[in-house]
């Protein structure tokens, strides 16, 4: 519409700043906003428009959206929720920020995550805690929390997000919108704080949140590429999603019992899973039943990659360089109980959690990194070039805030395929009687991010995609 003219970028930014001002009292996704910059930078995209072959412009010119906090973005906060870096303001853009800026995109605020963005609810003691665009009693997910309330509710079409055991797919999915994790190595996280190290760097992946799947596939080339920042990124050929015949495709339904992970997994999204491979076999798609009993082994194996990874003790990040000890963490655990503490309850666990398993036997992870390469060996060789696979995104719809706490291992149903290195698309599936966003995970061979895309977006002109909450419609 832009680009034809028949609306300005400035009314678009301005009425996309018009709902974040509408919704945010109750989400509160939005750390800090740069309302006056963007209307600026609309202001100078309708002038280059009105004298530019409209052709030639970037694919993103003059269109509003969000950037998750934990990425460096010149004159915004970065600080990834921690009172420690309260005062930390970023003096450049992450290399990603750089890109959507190139291809035209307009940052109108950034939004809000998980204390250091390691925990599955979007809240922190500086920026307070974010709910879900669909019901403020419930969790809006996390890391990329902020994000996935704020394009939910409308108040950004798509944004930037980073996930390294689901932190793009849980706020995707309880937000009712589409994510994308990328295959490992093909889109940089270098100016992310914090950033993985070694093995953990594989396992994070920095993608799009939309809410359009048909606007996916052109984030993800705007996106991928390597950095001369980034050590772990890599030239990697990227199919195209609108060349992907689907009625061509096999899809892998996997569901059953022996394939999910520790808690049992709602019936509204089993039954929501079998409708999305219903439609698909409606477009031509092979369905078959398929049956993965690895995954259910997920948390270890994904806590064994990510224990081989780190080199900087989480205790150390959370104390901001001066290392938290155990006991300072157990002293904090009550006073966070009270919210008292500058720290969160999540991650004083997580503290706590990281010398004990230091102490578990060696073999233990060389036992799970046996099961992790035979896994990713089953299910690459399963899907290939001509296949994808469909896979519960969690075991429950949006939980109530503190919830997950009772519960901390659901988001074993994302995590595993941060392990095995494999990219994922996150597609909304409809509301279920409450009022509350289902959805599935879609699930591609390493390199295939364009199949699972072309399935989402399949999926979208199926089943509708993003439903407008209706607090907010």
């Amino acid at each position: 519409m832009i680009r034809s003219r028949r609306v300005s970028s400035r009314e678009v930014v301005d009425a996309h700043i018009r709902q974040v001002e509408r919704v945010n009292p109750t989400v509160r996704a939005v750390v800090r906003d740069r309302f006056a910059q963007a209307r600026a930078e609309a202001d100078r995209a309708d002038a280059r428009l009105a004298r530019e072959d409209a052709d030639a412009l970037p694919p993103f010119h003059g269109v509003p959206c969000s950037i998750k906090e934990s990425f460096a973005v010149e004159g915004m906060p970065w600080t990834a929720g921690l009172v420690a870096r309260k005062d930390v303001v970023a003096d450049f853009d992450a290399v990603t920020v750089t890109r959507l800026r190139a291809a035209g995109a307009i940052p109108i605020a950034v939004t809000n995550t998980s204390e250091l963005c390691m925990w599955m609810e979007s809240e922190n003691r500086l920026h307070g805690r974010t709910s879900s665009a669909y019901d403020p009693t419930r969790t809006a997910g996390g890391s990329s929390g902020g994000e996935g309330a704020l394009i939910g509710a409308g108040g950004s079409p798509f944004g930037l997000g980073a996930d390294i055991g689901g932190s793009i797919r849980m706020p995707a999915f309880f937000n009712g919108v589409f994510g994308h994790k990328p295959s490992a190595g093909l889109i940089p996280n270098a100016g992310q704080f914090p950033n993985g190290e070694g093995e953990m760097l594989r396992m994070l992946g920095t993608g799009p949140l939309a809410r359009r799947a048909t606007d996916l596939m052109e984030l993800v080339r705007t996106l991928a590429g390597p950095s001369d920042d980034d050590g772990v990124c890599e030239p990697m050929p990227l199919g195209r999603a609108e060349e992907v015949d689907v009625s061509k495709l096999t899809v892998y339904d996997v569901r059953d019992r022996e394939s999910l992970g520790l808690f049992s997994v709602e019936r509204s999204l089993l039954d929501a899973q079998e409708g999305a491979a219903q439609a698909l076999a409606r477009r031509g798609a092979r369905v078959e039943a398929a049956k993965l009993p690895g995954l259910r082994q997920s948390i270890a194996l994904w806590a064994a990659r990510m224990d081989s990874g780190a080199k900087t003790p989480y205790a150390e990040i959370l104390g901001n360089g001066a290392r938290v000890r155990l006991r300072d963490a157990l002293r904090e655990i009550p006073r966070a109980l009270r919210g008292h503490s500058p720290y969160t309850l999540p991650s004083l666990g997580l503290c706590v959690a990281e010398r004990v398993t230091r102490r578990l036997p060696a073999d233990m992870h060389g036992k799970s990194f046996e099961a992790l390469k035979r896994l990713r060996a089953e299910v690459e060789a399963m899907l290939g070039t001509r296949a994808v696979m469909l896979y519960p995104s969690h075991a429950k719809v949006a939980p109530r805030h503190g919830r997950p706490m009772l519960w901390p291992v659901q988001w074993g149903y994302t995590a595993v395929f941060n392990a095995l290195e494999l990219p994922v698309t996150q597609v909304p599936l409809g509301l279920d009687r409450e009022g509350l966003p289902l959805g599935v995970q879609v699930v591609g061979a390493h390199g295939q991010d364009h199949l699972t895309i072309a399935v989402a977006v399949a999926l979208e002109a199926a089943l509708g995609g993003w439903v407008p909450p209706p607090r907010w419609s």
